[in-house]
């Protein structure tokens, strides 16, 4: 239910020379010309294009995490309440589709990393940040490596609109990886 770094997850891309395809990734992104260093889950939309860490993954080859929702955790009074964020009933589309950006790996694996963003005005009262969370009608520009100007993807790059996403508190038994169960889904009443 809750990927964690490292965990082999499910990415949509298109490569220079490979047509689009599903490709199980690990979530924690390393350029490969760097053999030891940080393997972030996150690259930041406002760095993205102009980090030497990031941009030519970024320009070459970007990808998409199909998700059902993700979870970010609000602070409070009482601790780290976290909550899951996912589609409304009346949504445009079935699945959320995350931004991201892949990298093949020395051993033929990939990884990937989700692009994030500040967050929406009714979703920053539980977390600063967001997933980059696409509008499926961009989904094959966005993996087009042709377009790779920075400009070109800010111009094709359309967002889910706020209003198609809801967010509701869930249990803490989340914040343990061994609870892989549907139940943790389950909204929990807020004292």
């Amino acid at each position: 239910m809750a990927d964690t770094p490292d965990s082999l997850i499910e990415a949509f891309r298109a490569g220079e020379e490979t047509p689009a395809a599903f490709q199980p990734m690990h979530w924690g992104f390393r350029p490969k010309r760097v053999t030891d260093g940080p393997q972030p889950i996150n690259a930041r939309a406002e760095k993205v294009t102009s980090s030497p860490y990031f941009r030519r993954a970024f320009a070459h080859r970007r990808c998409i995490i199909p998700a059902d929702g993700w979870y970010e955790w609000q602070k409070t009074e009482e601790g780290n309440q976290p909550h899951f964020i996912t589609l409304t009933d009346n949504a445009p589309q079935d699945v959320l589709l995350l931004a991201g950006i892949w990298e093949s790996t020395t051993d033929g694996g990939a990884c990937c990393a989700i692009i994030t963003e500040p967050a929406s005005e009714h979703l920053a009262q539980i977390h600063d940040r967001q997933p980059l969370a696409l509008d499926a009608e961009c989904r094959w520009d966005w993996l087009d490596p042709e377009i790779t100007d920075r400009e070109q993807v800010r111009h094709i790059t359309r967002r889910m609109p706020p209003s198609a996403l809801r967010a509701y508190p869930v249990s803490t038994r989340v914040n343990r990886p061994a609870n892989d169960d549907r139940s943790v889904l389950d909204p929990v009443d807020r004292a």
